[in-house]
């Protein structure tokens, strides 16, 4: 099986699974209260994107989104249950969402509305204001919802860290060292002005053309190993299945790269030899 086929079909896997996760569970009033603080802070966030007359705001809350709904869990089931493993996650949680905030604020900000945004505002015309907020701000908060469900069952789940716990620290232990170092490494050499147009093939590039991509696929899957100690857990495999998928055939890899073979004549040679996501040795040329 093709591994486009096979993602499709983990995807609707995923689809399969939602309904049980948030429909058919006991959790359903939890998952009510994490959606209207989501549902209210991304309200707010599109009333600020309106004056801005910048919607790509909403990329820069993406991490903190996650953060912030972890945390009203965590105050909704009560601070005094949780157990180490729960803080564990929880730190872990608010270390990725926080520094990936920081780091598209420091980058975006000030650059103006991404391209994007620019595309969706100029074909919405006068209507834009209600299209950015169902069709941006709404959507996006959804699909946040949907993924950081899973965060409950691992939340009532225990308060010692079990074995699948480890591994899930391990998972994001190496997720956060690709994401983060990847986007420090294409930081610096996108600030070197002798770079541009240039394909940055070094470091973490050199064995996956999208290291960020990867590390954040894998920490997902760190952060599902919390709630698999929960007798439903398994069910949320639906949320990082579907962050991967997104990653590799949606809002990462195939965007980034459509707009990158266009743009960078040297960049054919660089996907002929390197790896689309999973670290591998480089290819000789």
């Amino acid at each position: 099986m093709k591994s486009g086929k096979f993602l499709r079909l983990v995807f609707l896997l995923s689809l399969v699974l939602l309904p049980f996760a948030l429909i058919f569970s006991p959790f359903q009033s939890i998952f009510l209260t994490g959606f209207a603080v989501v549902l209210s802070c991304l309200t707010l966030l599109w009333l600020v994107s309106l004056w801005m007359k910048d919607a790509s705001i909403i990329d820069i809350f993406w991490g903190m989104g996650f953060v912030i709904i972890a945390w009203t869990y965590a105050f909704d089931i009560g601070l005094e249950n949780l157990g180490i493993r729960h803080k564990v996650l929880l730190g872990l949680v608010s270390i990725w969402g926080t520094r990936l905030a920081v780091y598209l604020a420091s980058r975006n900000l000030g650059k103006g509305e991404d391209y994007r945004y620019v595309q969706m505002r100029e074909a919405g015309g006068e209507k834009w204001w209600l299209i950015s907020y169902l069709r941006v701000f709404v959507l996006q908060g959804v699909i946040l919802w949907v993924v950081s469900s899973l965060f409950v069952p691992a939340l009532l789940t225990g308060n010692d860290l079990v074995p699948l716990d480890y591994l899930g620290i391990g998972l994001w232990v190496i997720g956060f060292y690709f994401e983060a170092v990847g986007d420090w490494q294409m930081m610096r050499f996108k600030s070197d002005k002798e770079n541009k147009g240039k394909v940055l093939n070094k470091g973490l590039w050199k064995y996956t053309r999208h290291p960020n991509y990867f590390g954040d696929a894998t920490l997902w899957w760190g952060f599902f190993c919390f709630c698999l100690a929960h007798s439903q857990g398994w069910i949320y495999i639906f949320a990082p299945l579907y962050m991967t998928f997104m990653l590799l055939k949606i809002s990462g890899v195939a965007m980034l790269e459509k707009a990158l073979v266009n743009t960078k004549p040297a960049y054919q040679d660089y996907v002929s030899r390197t790896s689309a996501f999973i670290p591998m040795m480089p290819k000789k040329s």
